[in-house]
């Protein structure tokens, strides 16, 4: 049977994780840059370990008013001390509890600017080097920090989403036009699905666009992820396909 990574980004403060971890393989922590404190970075570890679900860090622009979604002007220094406190915090939080991180992922803002610039991106990889080493690094498909993570030895696995809508240029549709969200449980399998069979993505103009992933991506946030990764997950097993 094959065999997909799903991931999620949780402990933003939304308190489903007891409702979507069920249905996932890796899950990405707020570690408190955009969202996320003490309390929730435990509860959200105990939830993943209970389902055997593996914990990633998910460091930000340490800005919580905006959620991460804005840039936040600040020197090198600044953006890499607060990545490394973000990122230490989740290892020392899930070694309470026995359990070891197996990836990292930004969010937001931080996320995008690495697929494009290469200050941040090797902000990000200097981060990782200084804290938890060579591990896991969910980036971008033909991304700015794809290149650079594998030209350090950072291992990657290349990441799409499952409710978010593709430019022609595999950026995201922005979250201020009202078709960003995939929120319909079966176009967002189709969409899933096209990607997995195909390698390739519908984009907002409907072109099928060449991109590789290996981990799919839903978020925690959106008010739908439930239904969908339910719906998801009947659907992929349907097609032989096991999350895991």
């Amino acid at each position: 049977m094959q065999t997909i990574d799903i991931n999620c980004d949780v402990g933003e403060g939304f308190n489903n994780e007891d409702k979507l971890m069920p249905y996932l393989s890796s899950c990405n922590i707020a570690c408190t840059g955009h969202a996320g404190t003490i309390q929730t970075i435990d509860e959200t570890i105990a939830i993943a370990k209970q389902n055997n679900v593996k914990i990633g860090a998910h460091p930000s622009f340490p800005d919580t008013e905006n959620f991460g979604r804005k840039y936040v002007e600040m020197s090198s220094k600044e953006l890499q001390e607060s990545l490394e406190f973000q990122i230490n915090l989740l290892v020392e939080r899930a070694a309470l509890q026995n359990v070891k991180l197996n990836h990292v992922k930004v969010h937001g803002a931080l996320y995008n600017l690495s697929t494009v610039d290469e200050d941040i991106a090797n902000i990000i990889i200097q981060a990782m080097q200084n804290t938890v080493g060579n591990i896991l690094l969910y980036v971008p498909y033909n991304s700015v920090i794809e290149t650079i993570a594998k030209q350090n030895g950072i291992p990657i696995k290349r990441e799409a989403f499952i409710d978010r809508n593709y430019n022609e240029d595999l950026t995201l549709v922005s979250r201020n036009l009202s078709n960003a969200i995939i929120s319909k449980p079966e176009k967002a399998f189709n969409h899933l699905y096209r990607m997995i069979d195909e390698g390739r993505v519908n984009t907002v103009l409907n072109r099928n666009v060449r991109i590789e992933a290996d981990t799919f991506c839903i978020h925690g946030d959106n008010e739908k992820a439930e239904y969908i990764l339910k719906y998801v997950s009947r659907a992929l097993k349907n097609k032989g396909i096991k999350i895991a």
